[in-house]
């Protein structure tokens, strides 16, 4: 099997996602889901090992396991991702001067409700 040369730089990448990530858990404003599928994405670039630990973590099964394998996720985890991002993109709009940027930012924040509740589908907590 043929050694990927940049492989450092991806477990390096996927390392500070992952802890980036870890504590978006506690801290609301910080974006858990994303970050933690960009994590796992690194993993598997970088290491197959560093991959399948990653994916047996608690952190992956209780955050990731279910939009990776089903596309789904709990209204719990949809609204810790939207939440948040709202906050911040709302405190932006409170912030920018100019009609064409807030526009921007509510066209933003609708699409990304849309997507979430038309495209991936809501389960029940297990």
């Amino acid at each position: 099997m043929k050694r990927n040369p940049l492989r450092f730089v991806w477990l390096l990448a996927a390392f500070v996602c992952l802890g980036i990530g870890a504590v978006g858990v506690v801290l609301p404003i910080l974006p858990t889901t994303p970050l933690l599928l960009l994590s796992s994405f690194c993993f598997a670039k970088g290491s197959e090992r560093f991959h399948r630990w990653f994916c047996g973590t608690k952190l992956y099964q209780k955050h990731l396991d279910s939009f990776v394998k089903e596309r789904a996720m709990t209204l719990k985890t949809k609204l810790c991702i939207l939440l948040p991002a709202s906050a911040m993109l709302l405190l932006a709009f409170l912030m920018m001067g100019n009609l064409p940027g807030r526009i921007f930012i509510v066209c933003l924040i609708i699409f990304k409700y849309v997507y979430f509740f038309t495209k991936i589908r809501t389960i029940r907590a297990a």
